[in-house]
């Protein structure tokens, strides 16, 4: 994710020259940070590199996640995340290819804070794919109501979609957990950028280390 504090980086597209090369199958991006039209442009040089463009809505009001929805079909973005307004989100989605994941629980706040038990959460898991949602994007480490680990597994139970987990993901220890637990997917934008994965190296080389962590990682059971 090409974010920081739940912010899409200023500098978004003078970075992706040095990103594009790495072969990494999703790059992201948030709702706010930039202007539309830099958000337009990002996308396009996202998917000129060959991989998917994911937009993860930071705004919880359902208006604005809607607009967001059909502004995501105008850009032409792959994967929407975020969002409580399921049906509504649909509806704006309704004929695209895109594939939506809501928010599951109850967020507030920005930088945004996760309340509810995992039972509430693996209801709306549910309820989200019965409505015809590809997944859900879990902020499980933001999590106050519960354990985040339970969180995952909670909503995993329920789910036959993809499951993203989003937020607070900064160590290689925290990804094996989320997978281990299982989550299909995570996504990272502030640890990156505050080099928390190889001290003193550049983005790409953050980058890297990440990925080599992936790859590391066993299959989800």
């Amino acid at each position: 994710m090409l974010t920081a504090a739940d912010r899409t980086v200023p500098d978004c597209l003078e970075l992706m020259p040095l990103i594009g090369r790495l072969g990494l199958p999703r790059i992201g991006f948030k709702d706010i940070g930039c202007p539309p039209e830099t958000l337009a442009a990002l996308t396009a040089e996202i998917k000129a590199c060959g991989a998917e463009a994911w937009l993860e809505m930071v705004e919880l009001d359902a208006d604005s996640t809607v607009a967001t929805a059909r502004f995501a079909r105008e850009i032409g973005i792959d994967v929407l995340c975020g969002g409580t307004a399921v049906e509504r989100i649909l509806g704006a989605l309704k004929g695209s290819n895109i594939r939506y994941m809501p928010f599951v629980g109850t967020p507030e706040g920005h930088p945004t804070a996760l309340r509810g038990a995992p039972e509430q959460i693996r209801a709306q898991a549910e309820a989200a794919e019965s409505a015809g949602a590809a997944g859900v994007d879990l902020l499980a480490f933001r999590a106050v109501d519960a354990d985040p680990l339970a969180l995952i597994a909670a909503t995993r139970s329920a789910l036959k979609g993809e499951l993203v987990v989003a937020g607070s993901v900064d160590t290689p220890e925290r990804m094996a957990d989320i997978k281990a637990a299982g989550a299909d997917a995570f996504t990272i934008g502030s640890a990156v950028f505050e080099r928390r994965f190889a001290p003193g190296a550049d983005l790409p080389d953050q980058l890297r280390a990440v990925m080599s962590v992936c790859a590391a990682l066993p299959p989800r059971a």
